[in-house]
């Protein structure tokens, strides 16, 4: 893992809010693609982790929104509590690709579950490319949005 992955100030802000809550732990410094990730690795993730991962999507939310706080556009940073986000996002990804499929087959277009922002993303980005099908979210101020799939429309030439 290399030193300085996360944005300027990063570890050091997680470090302190996990310090006050009380939490015993160490951090670790990741690039995973484009993504800057704080790992962090502890007794009890389960504490953290909270609900279906409601308290570290807090945490990091709350993370990224003082990050923004000083300098503009803040690099977006991952918390991630003993690879709990990496295994939900390859279940996620194995559910969504059974939709898309249908998609590809159908040619219909196929509303997703309500996600959130970090859920949304990885969707995005895993489809970004794909030459027969595309996400797209709807505009609305709700933290929980519905991406549709459908097929890629042609280039406009």
């Amino acid at each position: 893992m290399s030193a300085a992955t996360a944005p300027q100030g990063a570890r050091e802000l997680l470090e302190n809010m996990l310090g006050h809550l009380g939490f015993a732990f160490t951090l670790e410094e990741e690039k995973r693609g484009d993504d800057n990730v704080l790992h962090v690795r502890m007794q009890n993730p389960a504490r953290l982790i909270g609900r279906d991962g409601e308290t570290v999507d807090d945490l990091q939310f709350l993370l990224n929104r003082m990050l923004a706080r000083g300098e503009e556009p803040a690099p977006r940073v991952i918390v991630d509590v003993e690879n709990f986000r990496k295994e939900q996002e390859a279940g996620l990804l194995a559910e969504i690709r059974e939709m898309v499929e249908r998609v590809r087959t159908s040619g219909e277009t196929v509303e997703l579950p309500p996600m959130n922002a970090y859920e949304r993303r990885i969707i995005h980005q895993a489809f970004r490319d794909d030459p027969q099908v595309e996400t797209v979210s709807p505009e609305s101020p709700s933290r929980l949005k519905r991406i549709r799939v459908r097929p890629r429309r042609p280039a406009k030439a």
